[in-house]
């Protein structure tokens, strides 16, 4: 059978044959599209737009955690119900192989470029065609296990054929096309160098490819030489660096930009308050407001300094950039969920005005009395729309690979304190150096270290996708995601056996275990807060399923266990 080219977008033939779309004779194809360098610059953009990232974008993995509450939903992912079917699998899994299938064109078609196209120019092509490639078979090796592997076109029959290649085997590649696009990206372009890929974000991005594959000693090794660059450092204020208007920051390796100017912004109404306008559906979850440590580097059932009555004070500062404090400002009204604050004051008129961010109010109001401040501006209110960037890899996360891989290869020393310690001070908004200012890491037991390693991890990237990455390959995802989901009593009840007992706003300190979770059912089955929704992970979750479509038109293409 004779070849089928697609059009621009690639779509490989063995992904469904509904998704093919024979091209007519005068349009694109692969045999006749990549022929000069505006063709190869065009379908290296493809590779950077948001539908190859959809994972990344606008909180799409943190829905899948315990970072995450929204009212009495739960996700199928969390309520153990995914099969090979979800949508979520279907997408990721067709659009992973839509890139991988252009960058193999774009690097197969460069050599008959010479002498048409600049060397210079096909070096920096072909590192990012290599680049990218990477990334996307690491990530589907990560989330599927083995998967179908290729580097060449294919006829039909080849890709209605394809078996699922040994994960090893494909990392083995995946390594060597990081090595490559390290070896011919540059540090830096003359502008915008966060919009295209870069030696550091090569670097950054087999780090974490190989910290997810517990390949501990090239993780160590890649993110050590992403920071022998001195090309990153960590943005001054931590809360600051979300604002969709912090733009092109030093901290910020990989990001896909968004602006309103380009068409390219998000709704975010249902991430902000009811008073200032929004829907305030999701929230951060209580078992994410209980991980932050208090300001002596103890957990909250440790330190003398965790007040539950005010669980805001004597907390890590990036509490308060991630969730509103109670009483205080946030998009220009005084937030506050507590029922008998039925009006709060608007700051901009001094006027009070009704309190939607109370359920004694609205019936719709924050079910756990929580809502998120991390990179919520008042530009999220005037019309629905905020442009944040996506930021993807950040100078923070290479750091805590860092000091990551040094734990688990017993290799632990100042140097791996060192990475954490600079997280944290920037945290406090202190120098590394200025250890009576921040609870600085000191402990150099590897169980000890782990723990805090987690727990900043958690804390540090909380609501950026990082979480769901990471109990996953923890193997914890079993035991984070089984736990039900705790929010307020109704309204009635907590007025009665909460507040008017003056034990608002956390009725009991949770127990905090070696994993950063807390215990919540202890307050529960004293009936002082509210059950919202069971969780019940599956652990046949801790990979994928394969579409159903695809297992259906390959005999070849086994499923993963249990769907």
């Amino acid at each position: 059978m004779k070849k089928i080219y697609l059009i621009l977008l690639l779509i490989p033939v063995l992904f469904g044959c509904e998704n093919l779309d024979l091209n007519p004779l005068s349009e694109g194809s692969s045999e006749n599209w990549y022929s000069d360098e505006t063709e190869i610059e065009m379908s290296l953009n493809d590779l950077y737009r948001t539908y190859l990232w959809n994972l990344e974008e606008n909180y799409e993995t943190e829905r899948m955690t315990d970072n995450w509450s929204q009212r009495q939903a739960v996700h199928v992912f969390s309520a153990g119900s995914i099969n090979s079917e979800w949508n979520t699998s279907s997408e990721l899994w067709l659009n992973t192989y839509k890139g991988i299938t252009r960058a193999n064109s774009i690097i197969n078609s460069l050599n008959r470029l010479q002498g048409t196209i600049s060397d210079v120019k096909i070096e920096q092509f072909s590192a990012e065609a290599h680049f990218f490639r990477a990334i996307y078979y690491s990530r589907l090796v990560f989330y599927y296990g083995d998967v179908p592997f290729y580097t060449t076109s294919l006829d039909i029959n080849e890709a209605f054929s394809l078996a699922r290649t040994d994960k090893k085997i494909v990392m083995k590649q995946v390594y060597e096309d990081f090595d490559l696009a390290i070896s011919k990206l540059p540090v830096s372009y003359a502008s915008n160098s966060q919009l295209r890929a870069t030696k550091g974000s090569a670097m950054a991005f087999k780090a974490r490819a190989a910290l997810y594959m517990h390949d501990y000693e090239i993780a160590r090794d890649a993110s050590k030489a992403c920071m022998d660059l001195k090309a990153y450092e960590l943005h001054p204020s931590y809360a600051d660096y979300f604002l969709s208007k912090t733009r092109r920051s030093k901290e910020t390796i990989f990001a896909l930009p968004r602006s309103f100017e380009l068409g390219s912004s998000w709704n975010s109404k249902n991430f902000y308050t009811r008073t200032a306008g929004g829907s305030a559906v999701a929230q951060p979850s209580w078992e994410l407001f209980a991980s932050y440590l208090c300001t002596d580097g103890l957990p909250i059932d440790e330190s003398p300094l965790f007040d539950p009555r005010n669980p805001f004070k004597n907390r890590d500062p990036r509490l308060h950039a991630t969730i509103a404090e109670f009483g205080k400002e946030h998009l220009g009204f005084i937030y506050d969920p507590n029922p008998y604050s039925t009006k709060v004051l608007n700051v901009k008129t001094g006027l009070m005005t009704a309190n939607k961010d109370t359920r004694s109010v609205d019936t719709y109001a924050s079910y756990n009395g929580l809502t998120l401040k991390k990179g919520v501006d008042t530009d999220w209110t005037d019309n629905n729309e905020t442009d944040f960037d996506i930021r993807i890899m950040r100078y923070a996360d290479v750091l805590l690979m860092y000091a990551e891989a040094k734990i688990e290869l017993g290799e632990i020393d100042n140097s791996t304190l060192s990475a954490i310690n600079q997280v944290r001070a920037r945290a406090y908004g202190v120098g590394l150096a200025e250890i009576e200012k921040y609870p600085s890491v000191k402990t150099k037991i590897q169980e000890e270290l782990r723990t805090e390693l987690r727990t900043e991890r958690r804390v540090e990237f909380a609501w950026e996708n990082r979480r769901f990455d990471d109990i996953i390959r923890w193997k914890i995802a079993d035991k984070v995601l089984t736990k039900p989901i705790y929010g307020i009593l109704d309204v009635k009840d907590l007025k009665a056996k909460v507040i008017d007992k003056g034990l608002w706003f956390f009725p009991q300190v949770p127990v905090i275990d070696s994993d950063g979770l807390p215990d919540f059912e202890p307050m529960h089955k004293n009936g002082l807060i509210k059950l919202l929704v069971e969780r019940n992970f599956d652990s046949r979750q801790y990979l994928f399923p394969i579409p159903s479509k695809e297992v259906l038109i390959n005999k070849n293409l086994k499923q993963n266990p249990g769907y």
